[in-house]
């Protein structure tokens, strides 16, 4: 904020997100079975699924866990997706019955997908940082 010295880089990216769920395993094979992640470690309370080589997602039941974390609700979130995977992705969720928006197209050609899971999340499906990269 102040003070002359320049800050060091901060954050690259997410590391971790988590999610509350009332039927921990109903929301395992939602994001196993529809979106292709995979187990990475399960305890009595909570699953950890791999998101790309560097993220993972925690499906927690309620309660406080370790940390003083105790979940809640969350306002958005989205995936990465490159944009050459977006139509297959889509595809995939029309295979498998699962109601879906889009691909949709935002000012600047970036597009999305979006999806609910079984807690009611709205999970989004998005080629923006993948579209830039390139």
């Amino acid at each position: 904020m102040g003070g002359g010295t320049a800050a060091p880089r901060g954050p690259d990216g997410f590391a971790e997100l988590t999610l509350q769920a009332r039927d921990l395993h109903a929301l395992e094979r939602f994001y196993v079975e529809v979106l292709g992640l995979e187990v990475l470690d399960r305890q009595d309370d909570r699953i950890w699924l791999s998101v790309g080589a560097h993220a993972r997602l925690g499906l927690w039941l309620p309660g406080e866990k370790e940390f003083g974390d105790e979940g809640g609700a969350h306002v958005h979130y989205a995936f990465s997706v490159p944009p050459d995977r977006l139509r297959d992705v889509a595809e995939h969720l029309t295979a498998l019955g699962v109601e879906h928006r889009g691909p949709i197209e935002h000012p600047g050609g970036d597009r999305s997908l979006y999806l609910e899971d079984p807690e009611g999340n709205v999970v989004e499906l998005w080629d923006y940082y993948a579209r830039r990269v390139r």
